[in-house]
């Protein structure tokens, strides 16, 4: 039987809200953003068809960063559990999303060979994990709360604590990246990138917020980030561009 198709709505973006790609304030923004108008190129069959992920494609403690690089011990730092819901503009779940993160370590160093950062790497974090969303669009996983770290833009400029997200579609061209920072902060609104945002509200999607009903007594803390993907309390993506989904 051939699918009936059916239209879609369609929210038309607010631009307002996305930061310029040259923000001079931002300094390696000054380098890499574009001189010239951006080409919409055709997307090739393998961009648009795949890949689909299962709950096969996981390991059972892909979403546990506590545990998932631990070897002689426990991770240093607080304990916290991270969820939410990834939705589209109209409220409706997007179930089987791929979610991707990326993270430093309690002392605020990445294990990567290129942070120099003085901090120590801790053998027991990897600061990476990933989860795929149930049929709600829900999605959960643990780890240690992220320190802060300076780095090479101005003198005395320094990172809020942060986790990177990846979110992945139904294919390749349909993945999109953010940060989400954590409520009470006071180094998000001294941070060159956040400023690079003129939209408060905009701002505010990407702060996950303390919720205390999510927490484990005894063990961790809990904070609620929920995603949404086009509307009008769509999250700031990093890397959406015009006409993307």
């Amino acid at each position: 039987m051939s699918q009936i198709w059916q239209p879609r709505e369609l929210v038309h973006r607010d631009y307002d809200s996305h930061p310029p790609s040259f923000a001079p304030g931002y300094k390696t923004s000054v380098l890499r953003s574009p001189r010239n108008a951006l080409i919409s190129l055709q997307n090739s069959l393998s961009e648009i068809t795949g890949p689909i992920f299962g709950a096969k494609d996981l390991d059972p403690l892909d979403n546990d960063l506590i545990m998932n690089y631990a070897k002689d011990g426990l991770p240093i730092g607080e304990r916290i559990i991270v969820h939410g819901y990834v939705r589209d503009g109209f409220g409706r779940p997007m179930k089987n999303t791929l979610v991707e993160v990326w993270q430093a370590n309690a002392g605020g160093r990445y294990r990567h060979k290129k942070d120099k950062y003085l901090a120590p790497i801790d053998p027991n974090f990897g600061g990476c994990g990933r989860v795929l969303t149930d049929e709600n669009g829900y999605y959960f996983f643990r780890t240690i709360k992220p320190g802060p770290y300076p780095w090479r833009n101005q003198a005395s400029d320094w990172r809020p604590s942060h986790i990177h997200f990846s979110l992945s579609g139904e294919s390749f061209a349909q993945r999109l990246i953010t940060q989400m920072y954590f409520e009470g902060d006071p180094l998000i609104k001294q941070c060159p990138i956040v400023k690079t945002i003129n939209n408060d509200d905009a701002i505010r999607t990407l702060i996950a917020e303390l919720d205390t009903h999510a927490a484990v007594p005894l063990d961790c803390l809990a904070y609620r980030f929920d995603l949404v993907l086009r509307g009008q309390r769509a999250t700031l993506f990093e890397n959406r561009t015009q006409g993307a989904v």
